[in-house]
Parts: structure tokens; sequence; C-alpha cells
């Protein structure tokens, strides 16, 4: 704590005073924008796998995205059609019939990725584990999980078998229940007990044993930010988690308890969430008052549930942050939701900053989290 203590203290300095040394002003240089706004110096790999959890009977499809040599790059600014991480088939197909049927302007239509290129010359890699939405898929969190990468962060996402988009489809899908969250967290769980092994024969080559066993991360949207809680209560490998748009202890999903949780943790709040509505909005407000510090909290004007989603606007059930909506903050009042854009670039920026906080110790970060942003309020407990 004395060591996140010290980098507050610089944070702070940086927000206030634009740093804490002496001297002339004039002969300082113009700051550069702040990089967690902008990709980072790697390209983006991404790999696909099957993970089979013996003990428990199920198969987790799982997605690595990772910094890569510089040698993939042309291929990650090209990237290619999203539908094309859907194994080829009846859900590739029903996939590509949504997007062809949704606004264009709102689901990611395209990666910024390329596909199983040789990973970065780093000894290994911090690692973040992304937990979907309700009904969702493991690349739900495609812009955050391309830009953690590009920082030199890897996400790895399993996509949760009986919750996914395509079983919702199927008909075949499972409710919301505290029953499932406990299968959700040990689907992480099962995650980060395989890569960081790194002896599985499903995990790639170039990845097995990259992953650093100290820096672990948990991230999560809706029902995956619930899990984030969960996982971050009972594993203590996580050393930091971000929830989006849910309070991780609740009386509507119990399992959490916040209280147990001693790691820093960070919410993103959605202002005009008519998903979780102003009841889901304030037990995420309750949380952050009754979490042990450190913990942040950045509302966003204007934000839906999937407005930090890549399948926002996918389907009407995830049409919440796309294009027109009624406010539930000024009931009846119609009003044009953040640009989808605008709301993944908030996320991943968020995301980026607060993960080389935890995990690379980077003062600067913290200080770029606690800056007020146009639109963006943020409170941070300390």
């Amino acid at each position: 704590m004395m060591v996140r203590r010290g980098l507050w203290v610089l944070a702070l300095c940086s927000v206030a005073l634009g740093g804490c040394g002496g001297g002339d002003d004039s002969e300082r240089p113009a700051p550069s924008p702040p990089r967690w706004e902008h990709d980072g110096s790697y390209p983006v790999g991404t790999s696909i796998f099957e993970l089979v959890d013996t003990a428990r009977a199920r198969t987790l499809r799982v997605e690595v995205w990772y910094p890569a040599v510089e040698a993939a790059r042309a291929d990650a600014k090209s990237g290619e059609p999203i539908e094309q991480l859907v194994p080829e088939g009846a859900d590739r197909d029903a996939y590509a019939g949504l997007l062809a049927a949704a606004p264009a302007e709102c689901p990611t239509r395209r990666t910024a990725s390329a596909r199983d290129p040789e990973p970065a010359d780093l000894d290994t890699f911090p690692l973040v584990v992304f937990s979907h939405c309700h009904d969702c898929l493991r690349f739900s969190g495609l812009s955050i999980a391309q830009r953690l990468a590009s920082h030199g962060i890897a996400v790895a996402a399993p996509d949760h078998t009986d919750n996914t988009l395509f079983d919702e489809l199927n008909g075949t899908a499972v409710p919301l229940s505290k029953e499932f969250l406990q299968t959700r967290a040990l689907d992480v769980r099962f995650v980060l007990d395989v890569l960081l092994a790194g002896t599985d024969a499903n995990i790639p080559d170039a990845l097995r044993g990259r992953f650093d066993t100290s820096r672990v991360g948990v991230l999560g949207h809706s029902f995956g930010g619930v899990t984030t809680g969960l996982v971050l209560e009972d594993d203590p490998r996580p050393v930091a988690g971000m929830s989006i748009a849910a309070p991780v202890q609740n009386p509507l999903l119990p399992g959490v308890t916040l209280a147990n949780v001693q790691k820093p943790l960070l919410f993103l709040v959605a202002k005009e969430d008519n998903s979780i509505t102003e009841i889901g909005n304030n037990l995420i407000r309750d949380n952050f008052a009754d979490a042990n510090p450190p913990v942040w909290k950045l509302e966003v004007d204007d934000a839906g549930h999937w407005s930090f989603s890549d399948v926002c606007g996918l389907t009407d059930g995830f049409s919440p942050g796309c294009g027109e909506g009624t406010r539930q903050t000024v009931p009846g009042e119609t009003f044009q939701y953040l640009p989808v854009k605008s709301g993944l670039q908030i996320a991943s920026s968020t995301a980026a900053a607060f993960f080389s906080a935890e995990l690379f110790g980077d003062p600067q970060a913290l200080s770029y989290l606690a800056k007020p942003q146009d639109g963006v309020s943020v409170e941070v407990r300390e």
C-alpha cells in the first residue's frame, strides 16, 4: 500500500501542479496527449483456441489478444471482418446477418488485430481476463482488448458456454442466476489456471509460458462485471479489477461480498443506463462508497448500457446505447446516445490507464484517471 500511496501522491502532483518540480513553466515543452487515448507501441495479435475443463465437463472457446512483433503491423492495421472471429457455419452466418441489419454506426464491424503472429519480444506479458455480458460474446470487449494489448497487456476472454449470443438465438441460453454467476467465475479462474501454467497443449506454442503470474487483472461488462467482483473476492491472483455498467455486489444477483475484496477496483457508469436503470446505477454508487479503497468511479453522460461494447446495436436487446433513446434521468425525454465510437474510446482509454497503473505501476496513468474529461465525472477514494 505504501508503494501505491506514493504513486497516488505523484499522480495528484501531476494533476494539480503539472508536476511537483520547480522551474520556469515557459521552458517546459507542451504536454503531449495522454497516451492511453491512443493505441500503444505494439501491433496486436489474436489467437483463438478451445480449452477443456475436464473437472466440470466444460469446453470454452478462448481468444487472446497480445502484443505482437513489428512485422505484424500491416496485418493488424488491415484487421478482418469481425464475423471471422466466429467459427464458419450457422453461427457465423447468423452474426453476419445481424451486422447487415444493424445501424451502420453502432456495432464494430472490423478488427484491428492480426491472426496468430509471433508475440512481441518481451519476457512475459501482464494478463487481464475479460468476462462478457449476459448472452454476449468473448469479443464484446474487442476494442478494450486491442487497446490493452497495444500497450503491452495481454487479454484473454472466454465465451461463457451456455450464456452466449448464439445460445440466446438458439433458445438454449441459461437465465441470469447466482448459480451461473459461480459458473462464470470458475470459467475465468480456469482460464487463468491454464494460461498461467502454460502447459496445456491447446495453447498456441508461441503463447505458452508468456503470461506473468504476478501481474494479473480481471475486467467485465454487465454480468461480466459481477463475475469480476466474484473472481476478485475468491481468487488471490488478480491484483485489480474493472466493472463496466454493473454493481459487483447487489441484492438482485447475490454472490459477491464487497467487504472481502481488498484490491483496487474501478467502476464505469453509463448515466443513461436503461438496462440496469437508476436502481442499478445507485447500487454502483453504493458499491463505490462501500468498497475498500483504492476505488474509482467514472460516470459517462449520455451513455447507455452497451455504449462501451462492440456489440452495441447488434440486436434489439443490445440497442440501448445506439442512436436515439429515452433518458432514465429525465423520464420521457428523448435524446441521442453518446456515439458508440466515443463510448468505446472512453472505456478503452480508461482500461488502458487503470491496468497500466495497477500492473505496471505507472503514476502518470493514475493522474490520467483522476483528471475529469468532457462528459465524464470522476470520483476517487484512496
